[in-house]
């Protein structure tokens, strides 16, 4: 699993408290990738090729699946910032 600077820096901003969640949703996605709780789905348009996972109800983080099983995060935040 590999985290890019731009994930980083979003993650870096979010609230403490979805920080943890995050952290906790990403750890199940590392067990289980299509677990019903993720609400793992594929991406259109400008994330075309990418997939989006539910960190809660509001927040969503975005990953490019590798060809080895593992994911690349892109991009993390609310749905309203990411899906303009």
């Amino acid at each position: 699993m590999f985290f890019h600077k731009h994930f980083d820096k979003r993650f870096a901003k979010l609230p403490i408290k979805i920080q943890r969640k995050a952290l906790e949703i990403i750890q199940l996605f590392r067990k289980e990738p299509y677990a019903q709780i993720l609400d793992n789905h594929a991406l259109g348009g400008k994330y075309l090729g990418l997939r989006s996972i539910d960190i809660t109800g509001d927040f969503r983080a975005i990953y490019d699946p590798l060809a080895d099983d593992s994911a690349h995060f892109v991009d993390v935040g609310k749905h309203s910032q990411l899906y303009r």
